[in-house]
């Protein structure tokens, strides 16, 4: 048996598979908080995965015990970019500094500026990276910033906590702005820029490698054997890509989470920083990936979700599977600024071609089409990087409405195929590496694709109107952010 650990935004949820890859059970903790504690900010309190992972796997335990004593080999996937600063006997020094905090924008505007980091990482210095938020710890917090005996992404202080390692891997550490892509390596010469040594940093190892040993005495209490390795692991969305086999030149998928994102597998590092494109390392060896983020996608209709005081699934059904021309309403998804195309912290979102008639379910519809044309932005964006699409797998939350995946492969104006039954995520990914650690076995024969259970096709008629309102709602955003 293998386990996959995924450190979610919300939650932290523990998947049990066996040697065939079939997935035997699965647990999720109660929800972990996000502090906001001023406008832009965005924090979480390490502790609290520590007792979300405990919650998970108490969850398994419960319901396989006899599964869960058979586990060999555990993954690790996790929200990237967190800035987790310990001190030298592995205290936490403040709180994590989360993916969608913006407030380090200034210090990322002053590092991008530094033509080092775009030649050395292949990517801008988004303000949610790592590096700028340990810039503005330095700048604001210097006692704390004295005290960082270790710089850790949220997946890898749970790493601590179950091994004792500090150790990282090449795709989550993609996202800091101090790794050499092409190298695969730290760069010294980056992290002096930020007033940091490699010293501080975890080793490096590829996401199939080994990275550490369970501590024995969390087997016991699990109920585990003795000698369980722990793998490298992954970055969410590079785990999410072992999950679903995009992991070869050309695969791609979909992603509607809390983010959203556009994800294409590379064989070869192809970095195009102007395009805000992310250029990462992948999980796998030898391998990189593109990858176009918008901060906000699920996360856009929860937001409508409470102030309408609706749920998000009673919003979308009133709307039907039957998709509809956009009405002339036009929402910007920019609740937390926006990272492709635009990598811009201080822009917020709108909605534009308001009347007395619009309603609740057309305000729906718009928000809906807006996360779907910022979908499109970012395969624009993989486009000017030199990767073109031929067909995308959805995966995600917001995946399970059709109407969304409709507009979405009209939007982008190609198929969307959905993966059958399973869950194919994070956590699936995280212990199909877990497997790969642990067996030696070949990790792209592992990370394999899913059947395909249905493909949603562009709805050909209303691609007019969609291409009319998509090139509408990009000349929005320059407009938007003159005014701003």
């Amino acid at each position: 048996m293998y386990l996959g650990i995924d450190l979610g935004t919300s939650s932290v949820k523990a998947m049990l598979i066996d040697a065939e890859q079939t997935v035997v059970g699965s647990a999720s903790s109660t929800e972990v908080k996000t502090a906001r504690p001023q406008a832009g900010w965005s924090e979480q309190d390490p502790a609290d995965w520590i007792r979300a992972t405990e919650e998970a796997i108490a969850g398994l335990r419960a319901a396989h015990p006899a599964g869960l004593a058979a586990v060999r080999g555990i993954g690790l996937s996790g929200h990237m970019h967190g800035a987790t600063l310990l001190d030298a006997e592995d205290r936490v020094l403040r709180p994590c500094i989360m993916w969608n905090d913006t407030r380090s924008h200034r210090e990322a505007a002053a590092l991008d500026a530094d033509p080092r980091f775009r030649r050395v990482t292949g990517n801008i210095v988004f303000p949610g990276f790592t590096a700028p938020k340990l810039a503005w710890v330095k700048n604001n917090e210097p006692d704390v910033f004295a005290k960082v005996r270790w710089v850790l992404l949220p997946k890898d202080f749970l790493r601590v906590w179950l091994t004792g390692e500090h150790m990282s891997e090449m795709s989550d550490s993609a996202g800091t702005s101090w790794l050499d892509m092409g190298a695969r390596k730290w760069s010294g010469e980056l992290l002096a820029a930020t007033g940091l040594e490699e010293r501080q940093m975890p080793a490096l190892v590829e996401g199939t490698d080994a990275a550490g040993i369970l501590r024995p005495e969390l087997a016991a209490k699990w109920g585990f054997g003795a000698g369980i390795v722990v793998a490298g692991g992954a970055g969410d969305n590079a785990a999410s890509a072992c999950g679903m086999g995009t992991v070869r030149e050309g695969a791609a998928f979909v992603s509607l989470g809390t983010s959203g994102v556009v994800f294409a597998a590379n064989a070869s590092y192809l970095p195009n920083p102007e395009s805000a494109v992310h250029a990462f390392c992948h999980a796998l060896p030898g391998t990189w990936h593109q990858m176009g983020v918008i901060l906000s996608a699920t996360d856009a209709l929860n937001w409508h979700s409470r102030v309408t005081g609706a749920s998000a699934a009673d919003l979308t059904q009133e709307l039907g599977d039957a998709l509809k021309a956009p009405s002339g309403v036009t929402f910007l998804p920019y609740l937390s600024g926006e990272r492709t195309p635009h990598n811009d912290a201080a822009i917020r979102g709108a909605f534009l071609g308001l009347g007395h008639e619009s309603s609740r379910t057309v305000l729906t519809q718009a928000v809906l089409e807006g996360v779907s044309f910022a979908i499109r932005d970012s395969l624009e964006a993989l486009k000017s990087a030199g990767t073109v699409l031929s067909r995308v797998t959805a995966i995600g939350g917001g995946s399970r409405s059709r109407y969304w995946l409709k507009s979405i492969a009209t939007a982008l104006n190609l198929p969307v195929d959905l993966p059958a039954d399973g869950d194919f995520g994070a956590a699936f990914g995280a212990a199909r590496l877990g497997l790969v650690a642990a067996t030696g076995a070949d990790p792209v024969a592992v990370c394999s694709a899913p059947a395909t259970a249905e493909t949603i096709e562009p709805e050909t008629a209303l691609s007019a109107a969609y291409e009319d309102t998509y090139q509408r709602y990009r000349r929005l955003y320059p407009a938007i952010r003159a005014a701003y």
